[in-house]
């Protein structure tokens, strides 16, 4: 019987194999020298460290939440000339640069060196404006010769390097350091809704992911700094480990919303205090951003909208894709995952947040106290963050009507505190 493998990189050290056999069949396990050392660590919480191998079953939420989701992926698949079910072949072609610190590799190579040297491709605003044209068909460029980029989401996106030069494709194995967002066509201002969102959150005390607004050839586009790499101070460029909740939970991406049978806040909530460092301080971390969604109308905050980081602690990942879905009629208002019980804000009422402390296991007083602080900050500092945004290129007629539903839906929430 024919098994392929691949094989599992952290850094430079070899720590896993993935395997499929003739019938189809995935599986994963940790290889002997990976468990031998006392530094070893679990790729995810929901792979624990053990001899014993993981079955597709108990593997495929991880390694399938790699990968990019619905329409993307089939657009991947059919781009390499492959089916969209075939996750071992998908992860072959695709798993050289994901999200996280690990890399796949097909047995007998090694991944490159952090150090490199790594020559990457340059991109002039032309080239830029057609590789961003091109994505929606070829998500995560498939196919390219010599690239093997990987990220979850529905949505195209790509993984850049951002040089002293302008935005470049990495070199085949190099790490990346930021993710280019175009914006969504069927919907008018996506890139300038999502800067908004992420930037108000800056400015009221989250933890969220660096962005910023570019442009190619008119076009704009959203360049967003990875949280999960680190630029030294000579240049090199190191993956930290992250995994969203989906895959710490065990849930596919099928399954990435409640409605579906995935994961709700009092999952989250409960594995936070399980496995964070600080646990007293990621879960009131993990209740704000729960809430600033809410307040912005980010209906779409679905297990995988939420990670953990590891960093020589695990804590809840900065924040990301943070944008005011309620702003186009055409997308259900009704929440990924329901906040006191109820799917709507409109639906919310005073007596309701006795409800949510059995998910989030906080007091009745301190969630009331916290709704109305963030309410409060978001209706004081929404008008900095739309004076941010360039009047010339047309970037705050572009956001106003997002704002204007932001600042409505935190008084209206004020109210039912």
């Amino acid at each position: 019987m024919t098994t392929r493998a691949l094989t599992l990189w952290w850094g430079r050290d070899a720590v896993g194999t993935l395997s499929v056999d003739a019938y189809g069949e995935m599986g994963f396990v940790y290889l002997s020298t990976w468990l031998a050392r006392s530094d070893a660590r679990a790729i995810s919480v929901s792979l624990p460290l053990q001899e014993e191998p993981f079955s597709r079953r108990e593997c495929l939420p991880f390694f399938e939440g790699i990968l990019p989701e619905e329409s993307q992926r089939q657009n991947v698949a059919a781009a390499l000339g492959i089916s969209e079910r075939n996750e071992f072949r998908l992860l072959e072609m695709l798993g050289g640069e994901v999200a996280g610190a690990l890399a796949l590799w097909p047995e007998g190579e090694e991944p490159p060196v952090p150090e490199g040297p790594f020559t990457p491709q340059p991109l002039s605003d032309k080239e830029l404006r057609v590789l961003i044209d091109s994505l929606p068909k070829r998500p995560m460029l498939a196919g390219e010769e010599g690239l093997r980029l990987s990220l979850a989401g529905a949505q195209a996106k790509l993984p850049v390097i951002l040089t002293p030069d302008g935005i470049a494709l990495p070199a085949p194995g190099q790490p990346t350091t930021h993710i280019l967002k175009p914006p969504i066509s069927r919907f008018e201002g996506t890139a300038e809704n999502e800067a908004y969102g992420m930037r108000l959150a800056r400015l009221i005390g989250l933890d969220v992911a660096e962005v910023d607004i570019h442009r190619a050839e008119g076009l704009p586009f959203l360049l967003v700094r990875r949280y999960d790499r680190v630029r030294s101070e000579d240049g090199v460029v190191t993956r930290l480990h992250q995994e969203d909740f989906c895959q710490a939970l065990g849930f596919t991406s099928a399954r990435k919303y409640a409605s579906d049978g995935g994961p709700v806040f009092r999952d989250l909530f409960t594995l936070v205090r399980r496995v964070a460092t600080r646990p007293a301080i990621e879960v009131l971390k993990l209740f704000d951003a729960a809430i600033f969604n809410l307040i912005i109308g980010n209906a779409d905050a679905h297990g995988k909208n939420y990670s953990l980081l590891y960093d020589g602690s695990t804590t809840l990942a900065p924040l990301y894709d943070l944008l005011s879905t309620v702003a186009y009629p055409e997308l259900s208002p009704r929440l990924a995952m329901k906040i006191a019980k109820r799917a709507a804000l409109e639906d919310i009422e005073a007596r309701d947040w006795a409800r949510f402390t059995e998910e989030t296991g906080l007091t009745e007083p301190y969630i009331r106290r916290r709704v109305k602080s963030l309410c409060g900050m978001v209706l004081e500092q929404t008008g900095k963050v739309a004076a941010g945004f360039d009047l010339e290129t047309g970037e705050r007629k572009a956001m106003s009507r997002v704002e204007g539903l932001v600042s409505g839906r935190a008084e209206s929430l004020l109210g039912r505190v």
